[in-house]
């Protein structure tokens, strides 16, 4: 019995293969698992042309034995087997596939396909084995052979003895070190889970003698052990069944089983998709926001199975990141895969469905908006910021998707409104979509620049999150209708007649703001009569793009960014105040300064800003005390 050296380019090929192209070594028992549902497939599809042979499911079978006095995990089928010449050319040939080959030469039909498509698979056995041995008897034949390696070093095949067809492959399980502990793969709740993860989908059954303990026989406190062959994977996954045949129930214990969350669904979607990319999925809306949701840890993602087996755990180029809350799985028969198996090359397949994906789900927001408004307002509560993010982020590339899935609270309707409804209620002579920024409902209600705006009957759209404004100034416009701060410079409103200065006021006002704006020394651009106040004395406006509170946040960013708005402070004349600031102009320059200066702050305070210097600020109100 010669050893024969494998048909690979170099060692290296191999040794490459056994450590460096698997990212995790539990990987090898989904990879044997697989060629040994492949090798009970291809006799499904002889039978599909062999009168003689007749296939019955209930006799074919995986079974994993561990055995931790000889350190030895058995992976037997009862699939088709290989002959001498198959053990040749299938495991001496490093990276080719006999599956490959089986399936580029036999079409699916009866929805049986061949999961394996690469050659490596089998060689992940060597990450956690010393010594391999596969011993294999084929259909038809009355030889069994086995073959057996260390690895690098070669292989040796030789005649041997086999009762019944199919495979047996026996791993010797290498010796624990300091930094690896292989003795988790004789473990048989190790195991189960693995099966679980990667293989529960797998349309044989795949058998573990498991261990129990039972009341002995005759007695009342005594327990006996017992080994029992179970069945440990579903075999049936939930998204293979007809949708007609599932309940909420089927779908809310399929998200717990799967530990997607700890909270149940707001709703799922069951995508069986036949078309020009043929897939099936289900996709969950979470209730809830993951604790570490808006962190960077955060990691989105389906799960991606290939033909009932798991692939990846969190398939990140199926999610666009606006949608990244979505919990679920997609599973596709012939995706393009890398030599691993464990990551996806980029194809127009992969793009294909992530685009049917993005379509389905913001079908789905949409139904719930339109049908079960309550539910959605739940959602948008926990997620509704991802999507103003969406909107913000890339430059509005995604604007058109998600602007109709947005909400606000509204001044008028107390409570989220869409910014369709907004729209529709709008009265003929409103140009604009009115807006207010601040840090709560409770605050933008007391904001003195609302005044104007609420007083014409205008509804007002109130901004509570950091990202609004930025996402708003990215939308732009809405159904042809611009957005406006209450806080812009225009906004688009005649004052009423009476609240109009004449001529002569206008030209004695303008000295005093000059000597204002004057005191203030750039603090802010101009100062001016406002059109917009009607009970209160001053606020703060802003002229051009970057508005006041676009300035608080981003102050408040790590990076701490020093920009400014340009400001504008704004004199209700129609105040008494203002009558005191027109007698301190004409008689008494350090009192007109006094005010300035207190009023100036005072609208700092209504914006939240920071007043530079609060010890002059409190001394400034002693002042007019005394």
């Amino acid at each position: 019995m010669a050893k024969k050296e494998f048909k690979a380019e170099s060692k290296r090929l191999l040794e490459m293969m056994i450590n460096s192209i698997y990212t995790q070594r539990e990987i090898f028992l989904r990879e044997l698992i697989s060629n040994a549902s492949d090798a009970i497939d291809k006799i499904y599809y002889r039978a599909l042309t062999d009168d003689n042979l007749v296939f019955n499911k209930e006799d074919y079978y995986i079974k994993v034995t561990a055995d931790k006095a000889n350190r030895t995990l058995t992976i037997t089928d009862s699939g088709i087997g290989m002959t001498q010449e198959d053990l040749e050319n299938n495991l001496g040939v490093i990276a080719k596939s006999g599956s490959l080959a089986f399936k580029s030469e036999n079409e699916a039909k009866d929805g049986h396909n061949i999961i394996g498509q690469f050659g490596v698979g089998f060689y992940s056995a060597f990450m956690v084995a010393d010594v391999v041995t596969v011993t294999s008897k084929a259909l038809g034949s009355d030889q069994a052979f086995k073959w057996e390696s260390t690895g690098t070093e070669g292989y040796t095949i030789e005649p041997c003895e086999k009762d019944s067809v199919g495979t047996e492959i026996v791993l010797k399980i290498k010796e624990n070190t300091e930094d690896d502990q292989y003795d988790e793969y004789l473990e048989e709740y190790r195991l189960k889970s693995i099966i679980k993860k990667y293989s529960d989908f797998i349309r044989y059954p795949i058998k573990m003698d498991i261990k129990g303990q039972r009341p002995k026989e005759g007695t009342e406190n005594e327990f006996e052990e017992y080994v029992e062959e179970q069945t440990v994977n579903s075999m049936v996954p939930i998204w293979r069944k007809n949708k007609d045949e599932l309940t909420d129930e089927d779908y809310n214990n399929f998200y717990t089983e799967k530990r997607y969350g700890f909270d149940k669904p707001l709703k799922h979607i069951h995508i069986k998709a036949d078309g020009a990319v043929v897939y099936n999925a289900i996709l969950f809306i979470p209730e809830n926001t993951p604790f570490d949701y808006y962190t960077k840890e955060f990691e989105k993602g389906l799960e991606l199975y290939s033909n009932g087996v798991l692939i990846m755990d969190k398939c990140g180029d199926l999610l666009p990141d606006y949608f990244s809350f979505v919990k679920g799985m997609v599973d596709s028969e012939d995706l393009s895969l890398n030599i691993s198996r464990e990551m996806l090359q980029h194809d127009r397949q992969l793009t294909m469905i992530a685009k049917n994906i993005k379509s389905k789900i913001k079908s789905a927001l949409q139904s719930l908006l339109k049908d079960e408004r309550e539910k959605y307002e739940q959602f948008y509560n926990a997620f509704g910021r991802q999507l103003k993010f969406g909107v913000y982020n890339d430059y509005g590339t995604h604007k058109d998707v998600l602007q109709d899935l947005l909400m606000f609270y509204s001044s008028t309707e107390k409570k989220l409104v869409t910014l369709d409804e907004y729209v529709s209620r709008m009265p003929e002579d409103q140009k604009y979509i009115y807006y207010a920024a601040g840090e709560s409902i409770d605050r933008i209600e007391k904001l003195p620049q609302t005044e104007m705006v609420a007083d014409k009957g205008y509804e007002i759209l109130y901004f509570t999150d950091d990202v609004d404004e930025f996402a708003i100034k990215m939308l732009m416009t809405y159904k042809e209708k611009e957005f406006k701060s209450v806080s812009s410079g225009d906004l688009g409103i005649e004052p009423d007649a009476e609240d109009k200065p004449s001529e002569a006021e206008e030209g004695e006002n303008k000295e005093l703001f000059e000597s204002m704006s004057g005191i203030l020394g750039g603090k802010v651009k101009s100062v001016r009569a406002s059109k917009r106040l009607k009970s209160h004395p001053v606020c703060l406006t802003a002229e051009g793009d970057l508005t006041i509170e676009m300035e608080k946040i981003l102050k408040a960013m790590p990076n701490g960014q020093d920009v400014k708005a340009d400001k504008v402070l704004e004199i209700n004349i129609n105040h008494e105040v203002f009558k005191s600031l027109k007698d301190a102009h004409k008689g008494d320059q350090e009192k007109l300064a006094l005010y300035t200066n207190l009023l100036y702050n005072q609208a700092l305070l209504i914006e939240g800003l920071t007043i530079s210097d609060p010890v002059e600020f409190t001394n400034d109100i002693c002042k007019i005390m005394v």
